[in-house]
């Protein structure tokens, strides 16, 4: 019986019973009434946010609820909506290598480690636009960055750490030592760039030699970045990425849920933070 229950594909039970005569009754799939209530809100989130998955849909939809006083929804909720009407994004079944990462690069606190790195993007008529950013491995706000149709370059590290310093204390020096945590670009370990680092209160530290991961949280925002921003965006030109940019950093720090952050934004984040003080 087992042996025809897999070949049909069907539950051995059922057929015990068909078998007997009994009513099989199929389990419908279960769904509320005021599932059709939240759909039009989801399909909305889905057709602006094409590339979040059902746990930042529902992150993105409890923070619009909650402006509305609202009750939240349970994601496990949105999860069912979306699989029924076809939302969820395709499941990843790619492998990834696995290296050992030197140590961990969440911080506990804001301002007690900082990130840097650069990436490239590339315009449908083969420009290439260079961004240098720097952000806090705790917040995960990214604090400056700087962009150009150049390489990357000591400048470049330089002016994203002026740029830093200013929005984050109002003056150009830290008012406690803060690491910063790079890889071994030339840019990062001139000597230029580490004594002007240092002047500042900075203790610039270097990941090891193929080892991105010790900078990860740094490696994962490209990442991020590229997938939710850049790929899904005009990319006709340099000037086209370059004036989109501004806003594109914005809604990230303002609107993009973190899982690490419980969901929320990096600037939900710290204003939540600041609160509880």
């Amino acid at each position: 019986m087992s042996a025809i229950a897999n070949i049909l594909g069907v539950s051995r039970s059922n057929l015990v019973r068909s078998m007997k005569g009994d009513l099989v009754v199929r389990r419908q799939r279960y769904h509320k009434e005021c599932d059709k209530d939240l759909l039009p809100a989801i399909q909305k989130l889905v057709s602006h946010r094409p590339t979040y998955g059902y746990r930042r849909i529902t992150a993105v939809l409890n923070r619009e609820r909650a402006l509305e006083g609202l009750p939240p929804v349970n994601h496990k909720r949105c999860y069912r909506i979306m699989e029924q009407n076809n939302l969820l994004l395709t499941r990843y079944t790619g492998k990834r290598v696995k290296i050992a990462s030197t140590g961990k690069g969440v911080t506990l606190h804001s301002n007690t480690r900082w990130g840097s790195d650069g990436f490239e993007i590339r315009c449908w008529n083969k420009d290439v636009v260079r961004v240098t950013f720097l952000t806090d491995t705790c917040d995960r706000e990214v604090i400056a960055w700087e962009a150009s149709t150049g390489g990357f370059t000591g400048k470049s590290v330089l002016n994203v750490i002026i740029l830093a310093l200013e929005y984050r204390f109002g003056e150009h020096r830290t008012p406690r030592p803060i690491q910063l945590l790079s890889d071994n670009g030339s840019a990062y370990i001139s000597r230029e760039t580490r004594a002007f680092a240092e002047m500042v209160g900075l203790n610039p530290c270097f990941t090891p030699v193929r080892n991105p991961e010790s900078n990860g949280l740094a490696e994962s925002f490209v990442k991020t970045f590229k997938r939710d921003y850049v790929f899904v965006n005009d990319r006709s030109d340099a000037e086209t990425v370059l004036k989109q940019l501004t806003g594109w950093f914005e809604d990230y720090n303002e609107y993009h849920p973190h899982k690490g952050l419980k969901m929320k934004s990096p600037r939900e984040f710290i204003r939540a933070q600041r609160a509880s003080v």
